[in-house]
């Protein structure tokens, strides 16, 4: 028996996915959560042998939610649903020791069977994800994606210092630098051109 904790906001595709993963395999479920955050207390609460998170939430988003539980929870195990795998994205996931990533149209028993897969300590890739992620043309730093995603997220340079616990000045540089590479004259504009080429 494995034991899943299920976090995705959207409602209908969570509840199917609840109902139908204990019919396809040895699956119990023994958590829902809508938003990272609840992903976050609902894993450290429950334990599961998989957590099973959606990348794209309001709020707190998959991957700020498995760093979150990382840091508490260093061991957990996770599979990773997504429909764009960017490949900023996914080297993120990876570094952070995400076990697994499926396509969200994925069938339910596939991902029953990656579960089974991740429970055994193996990792596991989707195919039509990993070749999106190898194509890789981006020429900014990862930490010139992370102010980019923050500035993305409507956050203020101030802001952005204190969320990545860096000087003002060094996120004005990742700025700049990354206005540079992208040829925009905003920060905002840059996250836009990196957001429109699939690197955040």
């Amino acid at each position: 028996m494995t034991t899943i904790v299920l976090a995705d906001d959207e409602v209908l595709l969570r509840t199917a996915l609840a109902a139908l993963l204990p019919l396809e395999g040895d699956i119990t479920v023994l958590a829902e959560a809508q938003d990272g955050q609840t992903a976050v207390e609902a894993t450290l609460r429950h334990r599961p042998d998989v957590l099973v998170i959606d990348l794209e939430m309001p709020g707190v988003d998959g991957l700020g939610a498995v760093a979150q539980i990382r840091r508490a929870r260093p061991e957990q195990v996770v599979l990773m649903v997504t429909r764009h795998a960017r490949p900023g994205v996914l080297r993120k996931a990876l570094k952070l020791g995400v076990q697994g990533f499926v396509s969200k149209s994925a069938e339910p028993a596939h991902i029953t069977s990656v579960i089974a897969t991740l429970h055994t300590g193996r990792r596991w890739i989707d195919p039509e994800v990993s070749a999106l992620a190898v194509i890789d043309d981006c020429p900014l730093t990862d930490r010139e994606l992370d102010v980019l995603r923050e500035t993305g997220s409507g956050y203020s340079v101030a802001d952005i210092a204190g969320r990545l616990h860096l000087a003002q000045g060094t996120v004005r540089n990742y700025l700049s630098n990354a206005m540079q590479k992208t040829q925009t004259h905003t920060r905002h504009e840059a996250a836009r051109y990196a957001r429109e080429h699939d690197w955040l």
